[in-house]
């Protein structure tokens, strides 16, 4: 007796439950990456060069990908976060991240925060002052996560890439169906200027996000792991964060075809400020394609903003809260709960509402040294997940095949080059 081909579809296709429950760290991992680097800065990538930098961005995220996928494979397998496999190589790995994380996360929550803010003017339709509302959304994230804490964090993050994906899938269809933008006579830029090279520079930085956030994954997962009482698999580890990331990577390639689409070739002269820029995309979509298409890349936009503000509100004071309670072992026998995960919350919103209100005409200076800080250590904190996962604590069957290791040298060796060749160009 044959089995109807239906049934066997559907036992294919068809989730086990403990890819279910593990499901969740991947996606706040996109929600996470899914920012500037997209809206910004893919979108630009289109709006001046149309698709020539198609390469770029899936170079950037290949080359990048086992420093973000040793996160959750580390979390998986050993049952602890990447902060703990530092400390196995040694303080100075601890306190090299604590010292990273201290110099940019003021500087990062600002900037989202207010491009986030910019965007949320264009949504509701009324112009407020931008310090002002970047402390409401930041406010509301840390009530949401207060209230609501990791299961709050993961129940949001669903529902709001759920959000982002049909928005961007149905402004790009648009884009697509209305045709290229470009005006007659158009001249393609030339790619390999300076100003090129200076674009594929800030472009590839933070494609798809710093590496800071593989942290932060590891101990979602962790947390993922208490909420469900399930301890996921390497494998099932793995398969939410490859969803995670091969979306974050097509989300890159859907903003990048939205500016070569609608802004490539229209003579318009683009901004450097992020929160400028946002708006300009909008303008040019609603006047391309009419009134209607308003909401549309407005709320694609805004919710890949909002996600990335929810989750640098919680990573940042999550992982200070992690490496100061192994830096300081007395501070984890203390009865108080999180308070230390909320204390982290409030010295880094304060710290970004003082940044905001004393440097904004500066800020620019301040996210400069931000991504400077990010490109410079890039190659260290991919050779310390390196090691971490590769060490003799790692299960055998647990540590990345060999093609990934292949993968892994080339990578490092990418990022040391590029790294270099940014600091050449910034500072020579």
């Amino acid at each position: 007796m044959s089995v109807p081909h239906k049934f066997i579809m559907i036992k294919l296709f068809k989730p086990s439950p403990g890819i279910l429950k593990s499901l969740g760290p991947g996606l706040i991992w996109a929600g996470a990456a899914i920012g500037v680097s997209h809206i910004v800065q893919s979108s630009r990538a289109g709006a001046s060069y149309g698709f020539m930098l198609v390469w770029v961005v899936i170079a950037a995220n290949l080359l990048k990908y086992p420093f973000f996928e040793f996160g959750p494979r580390y979390a998986a397998a050993r049952q602890e976060s990447l902060l703990d496999g530092y400390r196995r190589l040694g303080t100075w790995a601890l306190w090299l991240f604590f010292a990273i994380t201290i110099a940019s996360m003021f500087t990062i929550l600002a900037a989202v925060s207010m491009v986030t803010a910019g965007l949320a003017t264009k949504l509701i339709g009324i112009s407020f002052d931008l310090i002002w509302g970047s402390g409401v959304l930041m406010a509301i994230c840390a009530i949401v996560l207060i209230i609501g804490r990791y299961p709050a964090l993961d129940r949001l993050v669903k529902i709001i890439i759920i959000i982002l994906a049909l928005s961007t899938i149905t402004a790009l269809v648009a884009a697509v169906i209305h045709g290229s933008n470009a005006t007659s006579g158009f001249e393609r830029p030339i790619l390999w200027d300076s100003a090129g090279i200076a674009f594929i520079v800030a472009l590839v930085g933070w494609m798809p996000s710093a590496f800071d956030i593989s942290v932060w994954n590891s101990l979602w997962t962790l947390e993922r792991s208490k909420q469900t009482g399930h301890r996921p698999t390497v494998r099932e580890a793995l398969f939410d964060f490859n969803l995670g990331y091969i979306g974050t990577g097509l989300m890159a390639l859907c903003f990048l075809s939205l500016g070569a689409l609608v802004m490539y070739g229209t003579g318009v002269q683009f901004s450097p400020s992020g929160g400028v820029f946002a708006g300009q995309l909008v303008s040019l979509y609603t006047s391309t394609l009419g009134e209607w298409s308003h909401y549309i890349i407005v709320i694609a936009a805004f919710t890949a903003m909002f996600s990335t503000t929810l989750t640098v509100v919680d990573g940042f004071p999550r992982v200070l809260h992690k490496t100061m309670e192994i830096l300081f072992p007395s501070l984890s026998r203390l009865r108080s709960g999180q308070w230390l995960y909320w204390s982290w919350m409030l010295i880094i919103i304060t710290g970004a509402l003082i940044l905001l209100g004393l440097f904004m005409k500066s800020m620019r200076f301040m996210i400069d040294l931000a991504t400077t800080i990010s490109f410079v250590t890039a190659p260290v904190l991919a050779f310390m997940n390196y090691r971490v996962v590769t060490s003799p604590l790692m299960p055998i069957d647990a540590q990345p095949p060999m093609w990934l290791k292949v993968l892994s040298w080339i990578g490092m060796v990418f990022l040391f080059g590029f790294s270099v060749a940014y600091l050449m160009w910034k500072f020579l």
